[in-house]
């Protein structure tokens, strides 16, 4: 943090109206500390923006090499393009240091989100000036906006030729008002910016060359951190992130909600009921210096830092000074409204591909998830080969089996079901808020499949302008497992939709699963394009010629709605006598390629997705009664 005298001259760094500075120790006066969160829907540009903070900003040489989207740090966050962990940076810009935290835009991930806005004091809302507010900025939003943060609003995009600025404008301040935001917060300024040209201005025709003015207002509108007031007072800080580091161990982020903390120091780590968990010696604080975590000598209150030492404290525990009794509240969490069955994998091709199949590693490995990602809970099955895990969303499972398939592990995936809750004796099931934008000519047919068979209501339907359709419906979590590939196929795949948890309602009744049967094979061996070439009449298949295929393995999707058992690997009778044209190549359409998460959503309650570092399939497994009736109560209710 550079001294008051350092400041560069020129900048009127001016308090928020109605903004009184509290009484500040000596020391804590030469500090200017900015704590803001970066919020935005998937794919409305929000890491790109920090790119560009940390460009102007000089936290990069000017020959440093830095990769596009740098705080995606995870393979998996840049190869499908959102954000999944919560991730803090920091920039310094004239005088004044800026805590930046990126936040996940997909409301599956919103468990990082909620823990991550109790340590700004601030957020800037990224609205695609195009699309305008989407389900994702909603969550988020009111998460926010519930805490009392104070927002900027940052219209992005606005160089592109479809965007609608000031109509987008106008639905965040409706979305505000809706979400209950107070007078204050109504009364947000506003920005017009390019996140990819680097760019923000007051002014739509601005003079569009810096980020300054973007700067200028996040010092001006956020206010300093309340907790500068509280240095003197014994060390505090609430624990909202946990990482590892492979040098130093544990490490547990947070902001320090009073006094200082520096490395040698004894703390003690209470559970969120006041319970002491453990006492341990600080061996490192890290602050966040650029994309980097930099060794410091002391952190004060307001500081958003990282402790190394402990070994037990985890997230949501309070981390203290010994003579502090009194544990700091944590932001309760929504719960789980969905729940997966993680088995070994027992199918015949088990093994081959991947290094850790027994059911202890993949304990450890759940437990281990558990542990950082509160959004997630694991509890063991009777039999104690399979977990249950439940989680907010089919995306968030996909990406935990993902890293998992990624780290060696084969697994056997169950069809998501949903959790029922029960009050008063009614019986209550999770909704969701589906948003679509689809083509004019397309909204008949997803008004329909969304309010008939899937127990839909409908809430709103408008234009949204060159020929498409805004729909928006409440719809059971239960009838949105495996709509999104009926969607794409019902809209030609120009259709676009999201979800966001809307809250409980009572049971909406029986909703059916998938109308076709499948293929299954009925021998082990190597799949034989002959076979497939006279079977292609009988649906669409999921395996090409010599693939390893098994006995009970689903290889197609049958035309009718009955499972049909297939021999794919019946070759062709050989002769002596040749025909003309008996030797021509045969020609097999190609097979349909399913992504993880549209597999785990395709299978019935009778079927399972193998999952390998190689391969995914699809299998029939066998059902005993037991759970045969809990399969029908789950269904009907």
């Amino acid at each position: 943090m550079l001294p008051a005298g350092k400041r560069e001259k020129g900048l009127a760094i001016l308090p928020p109206a109605g903004y009184c500075p509290p009484d500040i120790p000596e020391k804590a006066e030469a500090m200017t500390l900015r704590n803001i969160a970066i919020i935005a829907h998937v794919d409305h540009g929000k890491t790109t923006l920090v790119d560009q903070l940390l460009k102007q900003s000089g936290a990069f040489r000017e020959n440093q090499a830095v990769a596009e989207r740098a705080l995606d740090s995870n393979d998996l966050e840049r190869e499908r393009g959102i954000t999944i962990l919560a991730k803090a940076t920091s920039v310094e810009w004239q005088g004044t240091r800026i805590n930046i935290v990126d936040t996940p835009g997909h409301a599956d991930f919103g468990g990082e989100v909620e823990r991550i806005l109790s340590m700004v004091d601030g957020v800037v809302l990224l609205v695609d000036a195009a699309e305008g507010p989407m389900p994702q900025t909603k969550f988020v939003t009111q998460k926010a906006l519930a805490l009392g943060l104070k927002p900027i609003v940052v219209l992005n995009k606005v160089d592109k030729p479809d965007a609608e600025p000031d109509r987008a404008l106008d639905e965040v301040f409706d979305l505000f008002a809706n979400l209950g935001a107070t007078d204050e917060q109504l009364d947000f300024p506003h920005l017009y910016a390019s996140g990819r040209a680097g760019w923000a201005d007051d002014e739509l025709d601005g003079p569009r060359e810096n980020l300054d003015a973007l700067f200028e207002l996040i010092v001006q509108h956020v206010p300093e951190p309340a907790q500068i007031a509280r240095r003197d007072e014994p060390f505090s800080m609430l624990a909202t992130t946990l990482g590892a580091d492979p040098f130093i161990g544990r490490l547990l982020t947070g902001r320090i909600e009073s006094g200082r903390v520096k490395a040698g120091d004894t703390v003690k780590a209470l559970s969120r009921e006041g319970e002491k968990i453990e006492q341990f010696r600080v061996s490192k604080v890290l602050a966040f210096r650029g994309l980097e975590q930099a060794a410091v000598e002391e952190a004060e209150a307001g500081d958003i830092v990282s402790l190394a030492g402990m070994s037990k404290a985890t997230v949501a525990d309070t981390l203290c000074a010994p003579e502090v009794e009194a544990a700091i509240p944590a932001q309760p969490i929504d719960p789980p409204t969905i729940s997966v069955t993680f088995g070994i994998n027992d199918s015949p091709l088990a093994g081959r591909d991947g290094k850790k199949v027994q059911s202890r590693v993949i304990r450890e490995r759940l437990m281990k998830e558990a542990e950082t990602n509160v959004a997630i809970r694991v509890s063991d099955t009777p039999g104690g080969e399979a977990f249950e895990v439940a989680g907010r969303g089919e995306l968030q499972m996909g990406v935990l089996i993902e890293n998992m398939r990624r780290e060696g592990f084969e697994l056997s995936i169950s069809r998501p079901r949903v959790l029922f809750r029960e009050e008063d004796g009614v019986r209550l099931e999770p909704i969701e808020e589906v948003t679509i934008d689809v083509d004019d000519e397309y909204t008949g047919v997803v008004v329909e499949k969304l309010t008939g068979p899937r127990r839909g209501e409908l809430a709103e339907m408008k234009p949204s302008g060159t020929g498409k359709t805004r729909i928006i419906a409440h719809v059971p979590s239960r009838g949105l497992i495996g709509y999104h590939g009926e969607f794409l196929t019902d809209t030609r795949g120009t259709g676009i939709l999201n979800r966001v948890f809307h809250g409980w309602a009572p049971h909406k009744g029986p909703i059916p699963g998938r109308r076709r049967g499948v293929l299954i094979s009925m021998e082990n061996g190597t799949a034989v394009a002959y076979a497939l070439f006279n079977l292609e009449d009988r649906g669409r298949f999921f395996i090409k010629p010599q693939d390893p295929v098994y006995q009970g393995m689903i290889i197609g999707e049958h035309n009718r709605e009955n499972d049909l058992e297939v021999n794919p690997l019946k070759g062709k009778k050989l002769t002596n006598i040749r025909a003309a044209g008996s030797d021509e190549a045969v020609r097999l359409t190609p097979p349909v390629q399913m992504s993880l998460e549209e597999a785990i959503a395709y299978i019935n309650d009778d079927e399972l997705v193998e999952v390998t570092p190689n391969a995914i399939r699809l299998r029939k497994r066998h059902l005993d009664p037991h759970e045969r009736k809990r399969a029908a109560r789950s269904e009907q209710g």
